[in-house]
């Protein structure tokens, strides 16, 4: 709480009425740091109630950082799973590729949730801070009215068009099915199980459960958005050929969502006058390197603390834009990468996990190291 308080004190947020628009993770994480920082907050969400069903997420220690200032730590250890590595499987054979010990992070642990869990957390603490939140509330042509907007509206904000005009998305021949299912004894680790032009990753959920993403590229075009429901034979048909063990995995499935993957540019433009946007609203970034919530956690704590530096929003904002803008691009052409890497085949597939093994046996921290960029990010310093 020694950095919360730091920042609070004296803060000119004090007394500011700040309307956040959308109740997801971004914007429960903006809502409680403006709040914490004396600010007077209310958040519309247009859905009738605030909740998210059937997914799991990961919170790397970049974002735990920001929950942690945020006095969140009893909270969060107690609906959370603590990671303990990433394996890199080999999905064909059903064998690791290697193993890197995430135990050996610096800051706070890497840690696995259900979404409605972290969503359920985040509402509570911002409504014991005082926060008014208002569901079936949706925000068309005309804003609600306060000293700061903030645009937490998703990946289809319509703030961001507000002040981008539209964007271009395009599909990226990728589809994605998620899914959650019953296994008591999963081991606490996120593998990644890759095969030539498809992956699927699992990691386990508090409660006896295991979540399940699974990656297909292919020409076939499906639906952006994470609510689509899908038959679980086509999941199945898609990992077919694979190792038993990730095939019995999958055939526990029974429900399943199912999105296309697409590729969204970085808004120019994340502030006008009393208006400025975060997390997927600014930067939509593809589900290959677990920083989409994360993210969102390092901007709301980013933008709640130039507020408070600056009681001028036209020297707030664009600072608040400055010190994201490079780190989030980072992350994107990071997770890119990622997505091209997890479906190599042939030659290519033989030299990555030679090297994957090579490191995990001769330079087992050089993993850790290499993303120290990533996850050894201190927003709240």
């Amino acid at each position: 709480m020694t950095e919360l308080a730091t920042h609070t004190s004296g803060g000119s947020n004090q007394g500011r009425r700040v309307c956040v628009v959308g109740g997801g993770l971004g914007g429960l994480a903006a809502a409680l740091a403006f709040a914490r920082q004396g600010a007077d907050v209310q958040v519309f969400e247009q859905a009738p109630r605030i909740a998210e069903v059937g997914a799991g997420i990961q919170v790397t220690p970049n974002g735990a950082r920001v929950l942690s200032a945020l006095g969140l730590d009893d909270a969060l250890a107690a609906h959370s799973v603590v990671a303990q590595a990433v394996e890199p499987m080999d999905a064909v054979t059903g064998r690791p590729v290697t193993r890197f010990d995430l135990t050996r992070l610096d800051g706070p642990p890497y840690r696995f949730f259900h979404r409605a869990a972290l969503i359920s957390l985040l509402m509570e603490a911002c409504v014991a801070a005082g926060v008014n939140i208002r569901t079936d509330a949706r925000i068309d042509s005309t804003l609600p009215e306060g000293d700061l907007i903030v645009g937490a509206d998703g990946i289809n904000s319509q703030i961001r068009v507000r002040l981008n005009g539209a964007d271009d998305p395009f599909f990226t021949g990728q589809v994605a099915w998620r899914a959650v299912v019953n296994m008591a004894d999963a081991d606490p680790v996120a593998r990644i199980w890759m095969a030539p032009g498809r992956h699927v990753v699992t990691y386990p959920l508090k409660g006896g459960r295991l979540n399940i993403v699974a990656v297909q590229a292919r020409q076939q075009w499906a639906a952006e958005g994470w609510h689509h429901d899908d038959d679980a034979g086509n999941l199945r048909q898609a990992f077919r050929g694979l190792s038993g063990r990730l095939r019995a995995i999958l055939d526990q499935v029974e429900d399943v969502r199912l999105w296309g993957l697409f590729r969204h540019p970085v808004a120019p433009v994340w502030h006008q006058d009393n208006i400025a946007i975060l997390g997927d609203a600014a930067h939509p970034t593809l589900p290959f390197l677990a920083q989409g919530a994360n993210l969102a956690f390092e901007d709301a704590w980013a933008l709640a603390a130039t507020c408070a530096a600056h009681a001028d929003l036209a020297t707030a904002l664009p600072a608040y834009q400055a010190q994201r803008r490079d780190r989030v691009q980072r992350a994107i052409t990071a997770a890119n990468a990622n997505a091209r890497n997890y479906h190599l085949s042939g030659v290519q597939r033989r030299v990555a996990h030679l090297g994957l093994r090579t490191m995990g046996r001769v330079a087992p921290h050089a993993f850790l190291g290499r993303m120290d960029w990533l996850y050894g990010y201190d927003a709240t310093a």
